[in-house]
């Protein structure tokens, strides 16, 4: 009834425990129906079957779960695509809650979006992944749908809508045609030891968290419940949070609708052009942290090369770190000795020029295994 498709009945069985082949099944009775469906995607749970061209009402609704955490699998060779194709079909078999969207990287070729219910459900499904079918896949660090309002109405009529839902960075619309941005909120419960509380308030203060209530369960233990951004607990937190209590706080969380928050998109340039792959949607109170760890992470990363490279971490037009990475200098003046000066900057003025020239027309050569390293969680 959900999909509105229809199929030619093969055969029905009834469970008696053993499957005995019947007529007719009718609602109440648990058996099978053998029928040409194709895909498995087309079976939703809860949905009502039903005699083509009869109008009956559905038995009932089962609201499918929406994913929460997006991670971007791709393989380590292209020429594995097929196979771990195959595995993640395979997987999502008996997994209906995971979504498949087709994606691509320039860094790292052809992959998939997944979408999964939580960061413990993507954990699972990527150790299965390796595990029972030895695939070895690229996982991006994953990240949240945010979502858009928009203001410039030339916009609004070309998505056909006023407010978009996006998880990737690349996509999102320049600042000044959006007017309001909302991300995704959890109620976080955490039970520790008093003994480690004053070092995790200061953990969920640090990830925005908003403190809702407190409760002693005994002399030891104290429960507390904290409203946090998604986004700041999909990566680390729950590592902090063991580390900071020696393993024996706990968390979990839920659900908490979305909330209005002012975020940005932090771009990476090299040598003034943009890389789309490097690009990161931060909050405006972390911007200038996070942009400092990324361009000394890039520093160590991207080898020298004949030219300088300027990494810049920039918000909109307005740059807030950068590093500079040296060039391969050859040393012109080692065939000199003594004279006049003047030969001496005269060399080193046309290796200056030469330099100049060849930045503005060279490319910047990034290795594919600084894109790895740098965009895996």
């Amino acid at each position: 009834m959900i999909t509105k498709k229809s199929y030619p009945v093969k055969g029905i069985t009834i469970l008696r425990p053993k499957e005995d082949p019947i007529e007719t099944i009718s609602a109440g009775q648990v058996g099978l129906i053998a029928c040409n469906m194709r895909n498995s995607k087309e079976s939703i749970i809860g949905d009502t079957i039903h005699l083509k061209n009869e109008t009956v009402k559905a038995a009932m609704r089962f609201k499918p779960q929406q994913p929460m955490v997006f991670a971007g699998v791709y393989p380590a060779d292209q020429s594995k695509h097929v196979p771990l194709r195959g595995a993640i079909e395979k997987l999502t078999l008996n997994d209906s809650a995971v979504t498949v969207n087709v994606d691509s990287s320039p860094a790292l070729g052809q992959g998939w979006r997944l979408g999964f219910l939580g960061l413990l459900h993507m954990e699972v499904f990527c150790q299965r992944l390796e595990q029972e079918y030895g695939a070895e896949p690229i996982i991006t660090a994953p990240s949240v749908t945010y979502r858009i309002i928009l203001r410039n109405q030339k916009m609004i009529k070309q998505m056909g809508k006023e407010c978009l839902e996006l998880s990737n960075a690349a996509l999102f619309p320049e600042p000044f045609n959006v007017k309001e941005y909302y991300e995704p909120l959890v109620k976080g419960t955490i039970i520790t030891p008093t003994e480690y509380l004053g070092q995790i308030i200061s953990l969920c203060v640090d990830r925005r968290g908003i403190q809702e209530s407190s409760v002693n369960i005994d002399d030891d233990r104290i429960l507390m419940k904290y409203i946090l951004p998604l986004s700041e607990i999909i990566l680390d937190f729950n590592d902090h949070l063991k580390s900071l209590s020696s393993g024996y706080a706990s968390f979990n969380y839920e659900d908490h609708g979305y909330h209005l928050t002012n975020i940005v998109r932090l771009d990476i340039h090299l040598n003034g052009r943009p890389v789309e792959e490097f690009c990161r949607i931060v909050h405006v109170s972390k911007a200038t942290t996070i942009a400092r760890e990324m361009v000394a992470k890039l520093q160590e990363l991207i080898p020298r090369q004949m030219v300088q490279i300027a990494i810049q971490a920039c918000v909109g037009g307005k740059v807030l770190a950068r590093e500079t990475i040296k060039a391969y200098r050859k040393d012109v003046t080692a065939k000199l000795y003594g004279g006049d000066v003047t030969r001496r900057m005269k060399l080193l003025k046309q290796q200056a020029e030469g330099k100049k020239k060849m930045r503005m027309f060279a490319n910047i050569r990034v290795p594919h295994e600084t894109f790895i390293k740098v965009l895996k969680r």
